[in-house]
């Protein structure tokens, strides 16, 4: 077993339709404002940017995203990352009633050299610090998307 290797998938509900859900997700440079733990975002081009993520834990992890297939149509987004992480995250839309269901999908290396070291025994952290990142996240997006379709940014 690879112990710096990862793979998650959260399914969340969001009480807000799929055109306002993708909205939120596709400006990548607001997600410090309802993601916690997504504490910058910076657009290097079109196509791509650098994010730094920190949890509970106390290490940042600084990743390049790069833009991979996406579209509203699909009700998907998907992204490339390198750096601490290397590999890719998915985030999948499906309407559900008068909401969404969300799909958050991630598989990725972890090449920070510190994690990479902890690997073994620090993985039931690292596990538990994501868990609480994404209860955060799916508790943000909720907010924000519901917030956006109220003020009809995305309809």
């Amino acid at each position: 077993m690879d112990w710096s290797h990862y793979r998650f998938c959260s399914i969340w509900k969001v009480p807000a339709p799929p055109a306002a859900v993708y909205a939120v997700l596709e400006n990548a440079e607001a997600y410090p404002r309802w993601w916690p733990q997504v504490r910058e975002v910076v657009r290097v081009d079109e196509h791509s940017g650098t994010a730094r993520f920190r949890s509970l834990l106390p290490y940042d992890l600084l990743v390049g995203v790069h833009e991979g297939r996406g579209g509203l149509d699909a009700g998907l987004l998907e992204v490339r990352m390198t750096g601490d992480l290397e590999g890719w995250m998915r985030w999948t839309l499906r309407p559900h009633g008068t909401g969404t269901v969300v799909r958050y999908e991630q598989e990725v290396d972890v090449n920070k050299p510190l994690l990479r070291r902890l690997a073994v025994l620090g993985r039931p952290f690292f596990l538990a610090n994501h868990a609480l990142m994404m209860r955060s996240g799916r508790r943000g997006l909720a907010a924000e998307a519901t917030a956006r379709q109220a003020d009809g940014d995305a309809v």
